[in-house]
């Protein structure tokens, strides 16, 4: 990417709302899924009290970010409709914001309807898994929302990613992936932009933790960088254990993707994130 296309990024800002976020210490994201099928919190969080309580509960742990989601990416996950999803995001963002007018929130979504929907319910940040691959859209609706975007790197879709892990160079060419999309949404006007480099999604268990060895790489491209690592298979599987019990390899990870450069970490528990961000952030890295 030229030096031109680079000049509107910096790895440690974006601003959302009109409020520029300082990323110097790295902020918590916290996930609130309100979806049935989620592969750790699927089901837990569906009616408005559940809802709530989560929410506040997050804010009160320190999330910096609240993740709302309401179409589950999962490896498999069903397919809904636009409408339920508009309408599971259209009653997470109102009980949210009774909550807290403030807090910056996050949609996650790679539907473009979903996202200007999203926006004028009062969401901050649209999170596409699908890099605008699953909407062609996207990158135009956001340029004219004028919101963050946080950028990831997936191949396929939620049903048929795990049968895409095939590479001619796995780290070229995931770095040339974020490179290109960095170009496109420069050349639109688009100026806070976060990659997320997609742990877990088109890749196998070796590949993610060659990402992982590899993520300060990824600093070179002068954006900020989010890691959402929590609870996934690639901790739980090769500790032969469960989702459940893989807040221990979440933190360990966690605190591995700080020191090689995340700026954001995106979690299903936030007290925790706080430790490893207060403790990381004591060593020189």
């Amino acid at each position: 990417m030229a030096s031109k296309d680079k000049a509107f990024y910096s790895k440690n800002t974006f601003c959302a709302n009109g409020n520029l976020i300082d990323l110097t210490i790295p902020k918590i994201m916290g996930i609130l899924n309100i979806t049935d099928d989620s592969f750790y919190d699927g089901g837990r969080f569906v009616n408005e009290k559940e809802i709530y309580v989560q929410t506040e509960k997050l804010i009160e742990d320190g999330a910096d970010i609240i993740d709302l989601g309401g179409y589950s990416s999962r490896p498999g996950a069903k397919h809904i409709s636009v409408e339920l999803e508009i309408e599971r995001v259209k009653m997470g963002l109102r009980i949210v914001r009774s909550i807290s007018k403030n807090i910056p929130v996050s949609v996650d979504t790679f539907r473009s309807s979903v996202a200007r929907n999203a926006v004028e319910c009062g969401a901050d940040i649209i999170n596409d898994i699908s890099g605008g691959n699953l909407d062609d859209n996207m990158f135009k609706t956001i340029s004219e929302l004028k919101v963050p975007y946080v950028l990831m790197h997936m191949v396929g879709n939620p049903q048929n990613m795990d049968q895409n892990t095939s590479y001619d160079h796995f780290m070229v060419d995931i770095i040339n992936y974020f490179s290109k999309k960095l170009k496109q949404l420069t050349q639109i006007g688009i100026k806070d932009v976060i990659i997320d480099v997609g742990f877990g999604f088109s890749k196998t268990i070796p590949q993610n933790y060659t990402l992982l060895s590899n993520l300060a790489c990824f600093q070179m491209l002068n954006t900020p960088l989010l890691v959402g690592i929590s609870r996934k298979s690639m901790i739980y599987k090769l500790l032969e254990s469960t989702a459940d019990n893989a807040l221990n390899g979440t933190s360990v990870l966690n605190a591995i993707s700080i020191i090689k450069g995340a700026k954001i970490l995106r979690v299903h528990d936030v007290k925790f994130a706080k430790e490893v961000i207060t403790l990381t952030n004591m060593i020189e890295h």
